[in-house]
């Protein structure tokens, strides 16, 4: 660690560098524009409630009523009290979005590099290698933040771990922990996850290493140094940790208690579907998508242009030279096996180059845990495609079922390849290689990959028809001869980057002989090979997101215009719900943005909401509806949305005159079927201690809301005998407080997802309130632990300075 702190100015001047590439790479932003991220405008859209709240009452609701009938705010960017890395890394993203993850992908990397004694000009450039990797920007223009954000601390988590198990125990392990605790507080699990694996990979690497090496004792003493770390890293982000795992009980990730489908087939098991799991299953051959980036055609969205064969067919079947060309420019031009992809995960022919030379190059514990970590990421990325490893995954690996999009997990692919590369590169400029050594490794590297691509251009069309799944539907609206011109656009498509590869490994190649040939300086040698790069992987980038992709920063802040059906609803003052029919409502926060939802965007959904929708919602099935209090639809009419109200809505709350036990959730969501909302209640005996029971219901009994925010309702009523009040809001165990008259009271689950209570008779006061108790013990466990890791780091700080002193 002590280099890193030598000579300061020069990582001083790299930071200024990087980020000036990151305002250059999205110059737009420097002219006030945003990216137009689409995740991002439908997560405004859930989280507009939320943001409001805050903004009116100066305080977090954790919970909202714009989606799904409610649910809490944990997973929708929820502040948490005494969260103070999450305000270390706000500072350190004080670029304007998305030129501030750039930054941290540059930054993360380079640390990483110093780990790894690598000089800090190749670091540099290793740092740039990464971070313009075609997916990591892909990633960036359509707004999944979150993933961005967890990848960009991989770096420093593992270059904790390198330094740990070089016996630089103590800052190893302050690095890890710091690092691990950004990782964790990015709040994206899946990439977490990815990590956690390529982690384990490390540690295994390195215990055959130790085992050969006869050093077992200092690498179980490294290895168990980690736990602390990892405890201390939990504990800086418990609230949220505790949170998350409270709520993922409760959603689509957890388990109901339903066992049966909507046509009465058993479920087979909770977690995640297996064939939802693998649909991103990332073939075999798109493998060569690393390496030549339109290998399978690029993007299922591709533009063509005027010198395409299918502008030129279109022209042919009669259509105006501006048709056509609007036509060509949203081609599926992708033919591989996965639903639907942006842009290839193109590394870079010239970083693949040095992945490959450094395999003959280098030698050591780094090199085999980033193969292997390498070669398990691409295994698993195949999903069903290679269903033996990604079934065993499924079935026997923790947690494993708990996500989707297998071919994500080439990002751990994205991440090693890029460092071994430099590590070559470093191996090639050394003394201590030989001459020979050099030589041979570009020889065999120029013949591998070279070859490769010459094989792929002169076998072109015996080895791939260069057709999609898709090509029938095609087939059957536009004919034989559009289908044969998409194909030839495919296949030049194809020859057009195999020769662009091919050219950045000679180009590459030819540096690297000129080096070896003391033709040129090592410094040239090196500026020629990051130049060579940048232009390969910028090359690529711009083709999915460039200056069109930006738009006015009032864009992204006012993402949804009203329509007149939303200004028609928004004269009603009353506390309701819409059904918005004019979208998916589960794969849209449009009405979320300006209603209360029943509806919403969101990846874990909560899970009762969902079988409600797949058993009786999607159907259309009016009592349910109305038991969600859904005052308004939302219709389309010849292309113009209108709004109805629904005169059959039960309100917010309501008085029963039955309640009917059953037995456990699958007869509960049965008994929907044919119960009235409006007389009669159904509640899980396996859940709620409850039995049959009738309730008189007088003329004059009612209960109406009197005030409503986001984490707080407060209800009167009046009722001449005891009686059963159902509550047209979303049952959730977990941090709801509800009083009568000031009083502690109880409250159960009826009509499966529905708040219910038992009230005593006479004129009283019922309040819910939201006070998660995971938020307010989870603060003092996480400023405790920030604490304890300052004073670790300055009594480091101190011990070093003294150490130096003596």
């Amino acid at each position: 660690m002590k280099s890193i702190f030598k000579n300061s100015w020069k990582h001083l001047l790299v930071l200024l560098l990087f980020i000036i590439a990151s305002l250059a790479f999205f110059y737009p932003v420097l002219k006030g524009k945003t990216i137009y991220q689409s995740d991002i405008v439908q997560y405004t859209g859930m989280a507009k409630a939320q943001n409001e709240f805050r903004a009116n009452e100066g305080e977090e609701p954790y919970w909202t009523n714009s989606a799904f009938g409610g649910m809490p705010t944990y997973q929708l960017g929820a502040n948490y009290p005494y969260n103070f890395i999450k305000e270390i890394d706000r500072k350190l993203r004080f670029l304007p979005r998305p030129a501030d993850y750039l930054f941290l992908y540059f930054v993360g990397m380079y640390i990483l590099f110093l780990c790894l004694k690598v000089n800090y000009k190749l670091a540099f450039l290793g740092a740039l290698a990464f971070g313009f990797s075609t997916y990591l920007i892909i990633i960036l223009g359509v707004g999944h933040n979150a993933k961005a954000h967890a990848i960009a601390y991989f770096p420093l988590v593992i270059g904790g771990m390198v330094l740990v198990y070089r016996q630089k125990l103590f800052w190893g392990n302050v690095l890890f922990c710091v690092g691990l605790a950004f990782e964790l507080m990015s709040n994206h699990f899946q990439m977490t996850y990815y990590l956690m694996l390529l982690s384990l990979v490390v540690v295994v690497v390195n215990a055959v290493h130790a085992y050969k090496a006869k050093t077992l004792k200092p690498y179980l003493r490294a290895s168990l140094s980690f736990i602390p770390a990892i405890v201390l890293a939990v504990l800086l982000n418990i609230t949220n940790l505790l949170a998350t795992q409270e709520y993922a009980a409760y959603s689509t990730r957890g388990d109901t208690g339903l066992t049966i489908e909507p046509d009465g087939t058993e479920k087979v098991k909770s977690g995640l579907d297996y064939d939802y799991i693998t649909e991103y299953s990332y073939g075999v051959l798109e493998t060569f998508n690393l390496f030549i980036p339109r290998f399978m055609g690029g993007s299922s969205s591709e533009s063509l242009g005027k010198d395409s064969e299918v502008y030129k067919e279109i022209i042919q079947m009669g259509a105006s030279p501006v048709q056509a060309l609007e036509f060509s420019k949203n081609l599926p031009t992708y033919w591989g096996d996965q639903t639907f992809i942006g842009a290839p995960a193109y590394i870079g022919a010239s970083v693949i180059f040095l992945f490959v030379l450094a395999l003959f190059l280098t030698k050591g514990r780094t090199k085999w845990w980033l193969v292997a970590g390498s070669i398990l990421a691409l295994l698993l990325s195949w999903g069903d495609n290679f269903s033996l490893l990604t079934k065993f995954f499924v079935d026997y690996i923790p947690f494993y079922d708990k996500f989707r999009a297998v071919s994500s997990i080439q990002v751990i692919i994205e991440f090693c390849l890029p460092i071994l590369g430099i590590l070559g590169i470093s191996k090639l400029v050394d003394s201590e290689i030989s001459s020979q050594e050099k030589w041979n490794a570009l020889k065999k590297t120029t013949i591998i990959l070279g070859g490769l691509s010459v094989l792929f251009l002169l076998l072109k069309s015996a080895l791939f028809d260069f057709s999609s799944s898709n090509d029938a539907m095609f087939l059957k609206q536009y004919g034989a001869k559009f289908v044969r011109a998409l194909k030839e656009d495919r296949k030049s498509m194809f020859v057009a980057d195999t020769t662009r590869s091919l050219i950045f490994v000679l180009l590459i190649a030819g540096a690297v002989y000129l080096y070896l040939k003391d033709k040129v300086k090592k410094p040239v040698f090196i500026g020629l090979i990051g130049v060579f790069i940048l232009i390969d992987l910028i090359g690529v980038n711009t083709r999915y997101v460039n200056e069109d992709d930006f738009v006015a920063a009032s864009v992204m802040e006012r993402p949804f215009q009203a329509n007149q059906a939303d200004l028609e609803i928004q004269e009603d003052n009353s506390h309701f719900r819409v059904y918005d029919l004019t979208s998916n409502p589960l794969n849209s926060a449009r009405a979320s943005y300006f209603h209360k939802s029943i509806g919403g965007y969101h990846a874990a959904k909560p899970g009762r909401i969902q079988e409600l929708f797949d058993f009786y919602i999607y159907e259309g099935k009016q009592s349910i509806l109305n038991m969600l209090n859904v005052k308004y639809f939302i219709f389309d009419n010849e292309g113009q949305p209108v709004a109805q109200e629904n005169p059959d809505h039960l309100g917010n709350a309501w008085f029963v005159n039955e309640l009917i036990s059953v037995e456990n959730a699958n007869a509960a969501i049965l008994a929907l079927d044919t119960l009235n909302p409006n007389t009669t209640a159904v509640v899980e005996n396996n859940q709620f201690d409850l039995s049959d029971q009738t309730y008189d219901v007088n003329f004059s009994d009612h209960i109406e809301l009197k005030s409503y925010k986001e984490n707080k309702l407060v209800y009167s009523y009046e009722a001449e005998s005891e009686s059963l009040a159902l509550f047209s809001e979303l049952y959730y165990p977990k941090g709801w407080k509800v009083t009568i008259d000031g009083e502690d009271a109880t409250h159960f689950r009826a009509n499966y997802v529905l708040r219910a209570m038992e009230l005593p008779a006479g004129s009283h006061q019922v309040t819910f309130s939201f006070q998660p108790d995971v938020v307010s013990y989870g603060g003092k466990i996480t400023l405790a632990s920030f604490i304890i890791l300052l004073l670790i780091i300055l009594g480091g700080l101190g011990y070093t300075i003294k150490r130096k002193q003596t």
